[in-house]
């Protein structure tokens, strides 16, 4: 489904697939020979989002950008990536032969550069650098530039490093610690963005 948003609607190539149940929102560019599978979401809320030649968006990923937060956060999928079912990528820069595995994350302002690997279940974290040809390892949180790995046990460090990013103010334009009034005025962000949906007008089903 393509769907028309602020008075942008998706440009496909004739030679894209797009799924029937798959979602197109807004100013997105779907490449020649790119593949959209069955519950992918693809949406560019106040930015853009391009996808390159023979790029496959897999079942129930879902790309999204943003405009809310301190800039904007486009989504740029170079050609001959993959991005596998369930993973997310939100704001964020893909490059070209690269590959997203399933249930992977990268986050706001993140670069995964050419050639490199996200395993399954990693997070790519707010403005990290990931190295062409590098690989995030399974279930691990790649954080800064140059890039550290770190697993879940490490909780003082993760902790410190997560602290550094200032995810919440790329993300939301919120710069408050952890706790309600944080989650509360995020809530209220995305709700303000959002709201544009309801202007929303179906292009092609």
């Amino acid at each position: 489904m393509l769907i028309e948003h602020r008075g942008f609607s998706p440009l496909v190539d004739p030679s894209a697939y797009i799924a029937p149940t798959a979602v197109l929102v807004g100013k997105v560019q779907a490449g020649p020979h790119s593949r959209f599978m069955y519950g992918a979401v693809v949406d560019a809320e106040g930015s853009e989002i391009r996808i390159g030649e023979c790029t496959i968006i897999c079942e129930n990923a879902v790309l999204r950008a943003t405009a809310a937060g301190e800039r904007e956060f486009p989504v740029l999928v170079g050609d001959h990536a993959f991005v596998s079912p369930h993973a997310t990528l939100l704001g964020c820069v893909v490059e070209s032969c690269t590959y997203i595995a399933t249930g992977a994350t990268v986050l706001h302002g993140a670069t995964v550069r050419k050639g490199a690997a996200v395993a399954v279940g990693a997070l790519v974290h707010a403005r990290t650098v990931v190295p062409e040809g590098f690989l995030v390892l399974p279930n691990t949180i790649a954080i800064g530039d140059p890039v550290r790995l770190f697993s879940t046990e490490e909780k003082d460090a993760l902790a410190e490093a997560l602290r550094s990013l200032g995810f919440a103010r790329s993300a939301f334009g919120v710069d408050l610690p952890y706790g309600a009034e944080r989650y509360r005025r995020a809530a209220q962000t995305r709700s303000r963005e959002f709201e544009s949906h309801f202007d929303d007008q179906v292009v092609r089903h």
